[in-house]
Formats: structure tokens, sequence, C-alpha cells
């Protein structure tokens, strides 16, 4: 039995008044007593914050690393999507989550991941279909369909897609959403399908048309995408049906903060506490069905202590009775390095490339090139009609004068060409960098300024079967990636140092002018999200979801 004493932030009556929770050994509130004491002194006492949505693995880290720095910032839940493992590993990547995840206290809630692979565009190492899919949303611990994301199939009534759905739906289990700049009737009947979220607005008319289609809506903030500012305005108008969630963030973001951000952000911009907190703590908890406390008497005593309500410092994170951080530490143990560790699951079977692969041969005389225009900050690339720049033999290269690179995408689960476009916007002006966490199917995507640097740091990641990298002449970093070529088996703090390390030597050595490189070059090969973009079958345009030639007309 243990006390806890504060200002309890109560979401029911939309109050705030001195307390004492009573917490029993089982890890529930046993009573909740007014204090009015309290009622101005001490620490404020509030729900513990969840993300609505997130996959852990584009942190770079196991859950138990993942959920040591995600508590100290408040953090008792989340709702992940697996299918950046089960893209690699099929239903053993999704198994291999489930029970890392199970080591730690925060309360990890996967989903059954709809779309592996994402398209038939792209070569992945798995394929999860309906007989699969069932077999998942059949466990307890399953409790929802991951993000539909070939929305197309969905528009276009594709039967195993449709069955999918309904096999979540038949189960009492929610479906997730993910369709990018959808509007209108095509929402409308994208939500009819059965659908209910969508994480992927990026302006507040498009998240209207879906929450006008019965949706609920996600308002992301994660290392690449950042839309709280286009949809924020929402909050006021939707309070029951807004949530919260980073999706993708990697581990240097998340050593700095999580959900308590947007929490932060949200009151400080005005909008009223107790809807930010309801957002943020309770309507993910009621819309999924987790088995989180919302503090209540009878509930799990999952609840976190903060100095200030402007600010959210998070001065204690309790999970089902246990204090799992204070203080900006946590109290989850360190990782065991004694020589002993398991031999991670992974799936890397491409060989070494030669500087000769990433050749682009001669096109048609006067032929202009469809180009990848990167936008800083988004998921979402352009489409340009360039003239290239030739050798002496007629091929096409890198200028990165005129801003215009060389990007390949290179099959990683068998041997074959790399397919090679070219890029706009990444703003390196030396060497290349390289990642084998690409979005979705996590091949090798690179980008350089001539094919001698593509080459090495691409054979970089294949020698370590996984990793990011980053080099030029004689200099080259990688961070080994061993788990599934996605994740390392390393803490979180070592992790995120060594990621910050290689994004500052991208931004000196190599001069590239954006914020967070690797996490914009990852998202290169995402085909799902318009407009062009690079998978290991050549380029794709996300607009007419079809291949398309590199040459243009």
């Amino acid at each position: 039995m243990q006390q806890i004493k504060g200002r309890l932030v109560d979401l029911d009556t939309r109050t705030i008044y001195g307390a004492i929770i009573t917490v029993n050994d089982e890890g529930y509130i046993e009573n909740i007593e007014k204090d009015p004491s309290r009622d101005k002194r001490g620490h404020y006492i509030l729900p513990g914050f969840v993300d609505a949505h997130v996959h852990i693995e584009s942190s770079m880290l196991l859950p138990v690393e993942f959920a040591k720095l995600a508590v100290t910032h408040g953090t008792v839940a989340t709702v992940s999507d697996p299918h950046e493992i089960a893209n690699v590993l099929g239903i053993a990547g999704v198994e291999y989550m489930l029970e890392n995840a199970a080591k730690t206290p925060l309360s990890i809630n996967f989903g059954a991941p709809s779309c592996v692979p994402a398209t038939s565009f792209e070569t992945a190492g798995a394929t999860l279909g309906i007989k699969e899919i069932v077999t998942l949303l059949e466990r307890d611990d399953i409790l929802y369909l991951s993000e539909v994301m070939n929305y197309p199939a969905v528009l276009h009534g594709d039967l195993e897609m449709l069955a999918k759905i309904s096999a979540a739906i038949e189960r009492g289990k929610a479906v997730d959403g993910h369709a990018p700049g959808l509007r209108g009737e095509e929402a409308a009947a994208y939500a009819r399908a059965g659908i209910t979220t969508d994480h992927e607005c990026t302006s507040a008319g498009e998240a209207r048309d879906k929450l006008d289609a019965g949706m609920k809506i996600l308002i992301r903030e994660g290392s690449a995408a950042k839309n709280y500012a286009a949809l924020h305005e929402l909050i006021d108008e939707f309070p029951d049906r807004i949530m919260f969630c980073t999706d993708d963030s990697h581990p240097d973001d998340l050593m700095a903060g999580h959900i308590n951000q947007l929490v932060m952000r949200a009151i400080r911009d005005g909008h009223d506490v107790f809807d930010v907190l309801s957002i943020a703590c309770r309507n993910p908890v009621e819309h999924y069905g987790l088995d989180i406390g919302k503090l209540r008497v009878g509930d799990r005593a999952d609840f976190i202590l903060v100095d200030d309500l402007r600010f959210m410092a998070v001065y204690a994170t309790y999970i089902k009775g246990q204090l799992v951080a204070e203080a900006g530490h946590h109290n989850l143990g360190e990782p065991i390095n004694d020589g002993t560790r398991e031999e991670p699951p992974n799936r890397f079977n491409c060989s070494p490339k030669t500087p000769a692969d990433f050749a682009v041969a001669p096109g048609p005389e006067g032929g202009k090139m469809r180009v990848i225009e990167v936008f800083d900050g988004e998921l979402v690339t352009g489409k340009q009609i360039l003239a290239p720049v030739l050798d002496e033999a007629g091929r096409p290269v890198s200028e990165p004068g005129r801003d215009l690179l060389k990007i390949a995408v290179i099959n990683r689960y068998e041997d074959s060409s790399p397919a090679v476009g070219f890029v706009t916007g990444m703003k390196l002006q030396r060497g290349a960098i390289a990642s084998s966490v690409a979005h979705d199917s996590h091949n090798i995507v690179v980008v350089g300024v001539d094919d001698e640097a593509m080459c090495r740091v691409a054979n970089a990641i294949i020698a370590e079967g996984g990793g990011v990298a980053a080099g030029r002449d004689e200099y080259l970093e990688v961070l080994p990636l061993p788990v599934a070529g996605i994740m390392s088996d390393d803490s979180g703090p070592k992790v995120a140092a060594r990621y910050a390390e290689l994004s500052g030597f991208a931004r000196r050595k190599l001069r590239c002018g954006l914020n967070s490189p690797f996490m914009t070059l990852s998202f290169l090969a995402l085909l799902v999200i318009p407009s062009l973009k690079l998978g290991d079958k050549g380029l794709f345009d996300g607009e007419s979801f079809s291949l398309v030639d590199l040459w243009e007309g």
C-alpha cells in the first residue's frame, strides 16, 4: 500500500484539487481522498500519456530500450504498429516485438500489420495475407488492425484488403487508417469500409473531410512529419475525436521528449488544459479499449506527476503502481552486455556492389528525367522534370551544384541490380549517405554525389547486416542495426548519441542542408506517400499508383 499526494487534475469534473491517492499492493487505485491543504501546493497528478500511433522500430531501439526513454517523459502506453519488422521477418518479427515488449512495464499495444508489403511494386522480406492476419487478430495481445496504407485497394474494392478489414471488425477490433491527401467522397468511401482513424492529414481541410466521414484524427508530430501547426485548431472543436501521436521518432528526438511535448505546446497555445489532457491521456484508451488507468478509483494506477501544467516537466511516472521514472531517470534497469546476447533476427541476403552498379544508361537525345523533389521536414515529395548533366559517355550523373543527386534503392533480400533515379532537395554537397531503415520494405536507400561514394556507404551497410552510414573520401561513419537491419540492441542513450553524431557528420562534413538527413532519406522509398518515390523495382508515382520510367515523355 502506498499513498501519492498532490493536486489531482480530474478530467471527469474538469477541476483541480488537493488529493491523496491510495494505491494497493496489486497496483490499483483503492481510494482518492480530497485534501484541501494541497489545493495550491505540490505536484500535479494527471493520467499518463498515450502515443496513439508509433512504430517503435523507427526509434532504432528494441521495445525495452524505447520504454526506458518514453517513461521519463510521462508516457505510460503506446499503440504500436509493428509493420516495419513485419516487412522484414513476417509474423516472426511481430512475435519478436511482443516477446521483447513483455519485458517492460510500459504498456505497448500492438496491432496486426495490414499491408505487408505496403504495395506489390517493391520487394519486402515477407508477405502477410489474410490467413496470417487472421492468425494475428485471434491473439489477445493484438488489439487492432494496423494502418491500411493501400487506400487505392480499399477504394477499388480489393477483396483481400476488404477481408482483412472485415476480420478485424468481426473480432471487435479497431481498424487504423493511412490515407494522405484523401478528400471528399473518397475519404467518405474509405471510412465506410470500416476504417476509424487517420494520422496523415496535412491540412485542417483534409482533416475536416475525414472527421465529417466519421473518422478520428491523430495529430502527428514526429521526427519527419510534423502536422501540429496545421491541425491544432481542431482541438477546440473536436476534443473527443482527436488523439496525439509521433508515428516515427528517431532516438535523439525521443531523448528530448515524447507526447509531453505536444501537450505542452497545445496548452501554451491556449487550448483548454482538460481538452488537451483528454486527447493525450484518455481518447486513445477509450478508442482502442486499452487496459490503462484513467485516474479513477478501481483503475490501474497509471499516472504521472508534473511540476507545472504549462511546461509539462514530468517529475514521476507510475505504471500499475510502480514508480518507473523519477526526475528524468528511469527505474527499469540497464541493458545486459555480458557477451551472451542471442544472435539478433535478421534477413540480409545481398552481396557487395561496385560503382558500376550505380551507373545510369544514356537516355534519349535531349531527354529529361523525372526527379524526386524533397521538402525538408515532410514525408510528401514532389516531382520535377529536369534535364540531366551527362558524363563523356552520355550517362546522367549527379550535379551537387544544382542540388541534383543520384538516389539508389538496393534489394537487400536477394541479389539484383540497384534501382537508380535522381533527387533534388537533399542539399548534399559531398560524399553519400545510406540507410537500411527505408520504409516500409527496408531495402537499402542511398543518395550521393558520385557512384564511388554511394557504393562505399552501401557496402558498409551490407557488411553490417543493416545500419545507417555516411562517408566522404577517407571518412566513413556507420551505426550498425543488427536486429532485422532496422534496430540496435544497444541502450537508448548510446544509440541516440551515435545517431546524432552521424547526422552531425552529414551536415558538417558532407554539407547536407537538411535538419534530419537520415529521417528524410528513410522515407524516399515509401511508395504509399505521394508523389514520386523510388523502390527497388524503379520509380513509383504515388498519384497514379504505378511504376514510371526515369525518362519523361
